[in-house]
């Protein structure tokens, strides 16, 4: 501890007489306000996200007016519980291509829940969204990512008819 305070003194008194022996030349690093701002990237690809497949859960059999509900994984498979007794084979994940920067990373966020409507105004939910995303998601050398999603479908046996809705997903450089 006392071997710095004569050299931090020494330092200072060096300083001192060097500027009074010799015009000061150079800009000033500390005269420059600091930043906390990123970099604006006008010159970086702008990132865009393409939907390939819509997630489809096609039709679903339900075997009672009992609550229940249908998986699907973004490898495609998929399992039933509750009251639906059945699933089409023809339910699909979804699948998006983000397309930018060659090498960059990126964040994605799906929501976790969307609520789905009919023309009736009934509702069902989409929760536990879920993609094969990796856990750091980053653009290949030609500037592209290809992920799948699914989600965990939630319906009433008085669900009946054709239900909609948005999933949005955000994608932004990091």
């Amino acid at each position: 501890m006392g071997g710095i305070k004569p050299l931090a003194l020494s330092l200072a008194a060096f300083a001192a007489a060097a500027a009074g022996s010799w015009p000061a030349s150079g800009q000033c690093r500390l005269c420059n306000v600091p930043t906390t701002a990123r970099p604006d990237d006008t010159n970086s690809a702008q990132v865009s996200l393409e939907i390939q497949t819509n997630l489809d859960f096609d039709r679903l059999i339900l075997s009672t007016a009992a609550a229940g509900g249908v998986l699907v994984r973004p490898d495609g498979s998929a399992s039933v519980q509750g009251a639906v007794a059945g699933v089409s084979p023809r339910v699909m994940v979804g699948s998006a291509v983000v397309r930018g920067e060659p090498g960059r990373a990126v964040r994605i966020e799906l929501p976790p829940r969307i609520v789905l409507y009919s023309v009736g105004g009934g509702q069902i939910t989409l929760d536990a969204v879920m993609s094969d995303l990796p856990a750091f998601p980053r653009l290949d050398a030609s500037g592209r990512l290809t992920f799948r999603f699914g989600g965990h479908l939630q319906v009433r046996g008085d669900s009946d008819g054709a239900y909609h809705g948005d999933l949005p997903i955000t994608v932004e450089y990091l």
